[in-house]
């Protein structure tokens, strides 16, 4: 179709505002039927828009997944409603997406690939290198989670109705299955050298004060587990340190 390439443009940006209408009663629904209606204008026909106008309410229904992956139900949902399904496979189909878009890009962003460029910006600001290290964590983020909204997006409309073969493909199932270890070796390189970097301005005797203080609270939270988090913990330090401190003036 001649509109697809502009339309799939529209769609994209429209999908950076998806939460912008966030509430309690759709969810993401009404920003997931803004980002659809660039794909649903051809459906009016000799001025008729009845057609148009159903599927825009229906795109604005309730809906709830990863943000990065909300694109998967908008093209496929518009695709869907291109090819004539009949409502109720629409909304089961959008039903149908929220649990697996939401436990998928769990994995692959909010326990893959934020934290584990994140650690790799601490690691490279520990070893010197500075603002360059933030800079490019800026831009190698963005646009890994810019291209997963652009894939989910084109798969979704390359897929319609068999969408939930877009989510079988081996690149994003090995992607999702190594995205946690790559995301624990970053951390583990991290932690030592932002330890290191950290405790460099103090004395030797407060650095180990500093040690004790790390495996004490790592002991506490594993031995008070669910009575005690770490930012309790790292609140108590607080008011402990400000109390030293003030005893030592």
């Amino acid at each position: 179709m001649a509109f697809v390439t502009p339309a799939l443009g529209q769609s994209l940006l429209r999908l950076f505002t998806v939460q912008g209408s966030w509430n309690y009663e759709r969810m993401q629904g009404i920003g997931v039927g803004v980002a659809e209606e660039p794909l649903l204008r051809p459906l009016v026909r000799n001025g008729d828009q009845t057609a148009y106008r159903a599927a825009v309410a229906r795109g604005a229904h309730f809906f709830n997944a990863h943000p990065y992956l909300c694109g998967l139900v908008v093209g496929a949902a518009a695709r869907a409603e291109h090819e004539r399904a009949a409502p109720e496979q629409v909304e089961r189909l959008r039903a149908a997406l929220c649990g697996p878009l939401g436990s998928l890009g769990d994995r692959l962003v909010w326990t893959g690939w934020l934290p584990c460029t994140t650690a790799l910006a601490i690691a490279g600001v520990a070893l010197g290198l500075g603002l360059p290290a933030v800079g490019a964590f800026l831009v190698v983020y963005n646009l890994g989670h810019v291209a997963l909204r652009w894939w989910a997006l084109r798969a979704g409309w390359a897929y319609g109705l068999r969408v939930g073969s877009a989510l079988h493909q081996p690149l994003l199932q090995r992607a999702a299955a190594w995205s946690g270890p790559a995301m624990a070796l970053a951390v583990g390189l991290a932690l030592p050298l932002a330890a290191r970097y950290l405790a460099a301005p103090f004395p030797t005797g407060a650095r180990a004060v500093l040690a004790g203080l790390a495996a004490t609270g790592t002991a506490l939270l594993v031995w008070r587990r669910g009575q005690l988090d770490g930012l309790r913990f790292g609140l108590l330090l607080l008011v402990a340190a400000l109390v030293v401190g003030q005893a030592w003036r």
